[in-house]
């Protein structure tokens, strides 16, 4: 379990697909110490496994069924991704509860500066915004956001100067996009409202 909240910035240094399979090493200096062979990590919002570590990289995979669903697979060397190691118990939680569970895909189709912010309209699936709310929470590439507004095609959030200095979002332009991740408490709720029981025995 994470919280949104951005740790640090890595670099890629290797990306390679086998078999349907891509490998990923990546710089996270500070945060590479911390971690260690079976951990969960936050990549780009997506929750990885830890196969291996070193003094400033870890390495990680993801399989053909997490490339399909998230941006993953368009990483290359060089590229930057937000990291996070998960939550403990005893922290605060700054942000919301993430799963590192990815819904959809976000694509940029606005951009406004607004006093040193940045507002950003993504257009997204139908999956997406039924979950989406103004005011709720939402998370971008690993990242706790505010939701500003809801339209029937498209959403916006408000990037603050701090998301945008410690985070991969400094540079979005039209065209971008993001791996997203509703709130899990808004799925827990539709689940409720359907009426349906869970079945506690097969």
């Amino acid at each position: 379990m994470f919280t949104g909240i951005v740790e640090t910035v890595g670099t890629i240094r290797k990306a390679r697909t086998r078999r349907g399979l891509l490998d990923l090493e990546i710089e996270a200096r500070g945060l590479a110490r911390q971690v260690k062979r079976g951990d969960s990590i936050a990549v780009a919002g997506v929750c990885l496994t830890a196969t291996g570590t070193q003094r400033h990289r870890f390495s990680t995979e993801a399989m053909s069924e997490t490339l399909g669903r998230t941006t993953l697979g368009s990483l290359e060397r060089g590229g930057k991704v937000n990291l996070e190691l998960p939550v403990r118990l005893a922290d605060r939680l700054g942000g919301h509860l993430v799963q590192g569970h990815i819904d959809g895909i976000a694509h940029v189709i606005r951009v406004e500066e607004d006093d040193g912010a940045l507002r950003v309209w993504m257009s997204a699936s139908g999956e997406v915004l039924r979950y989406l709310v103004p005011r709720g929470s939402v998370t971008l590439d690993g990242v706790s956001l505010t939701v500003v507004e809801v339209g029937r095609t498209s959403f916006q959030v408000a990037l603050i100067p701090h998301t945008l200095a410690v985070t991969t979002l400094e540079r979005v332009v039209i065209g971008d996009r993001f791996n997203v991740e509703v709130d899990v408490l808004a799925k827990y709720v539709e689940r409720l409202m359907e009426g349906e029981r869970w079945p506690l025995t097969r």
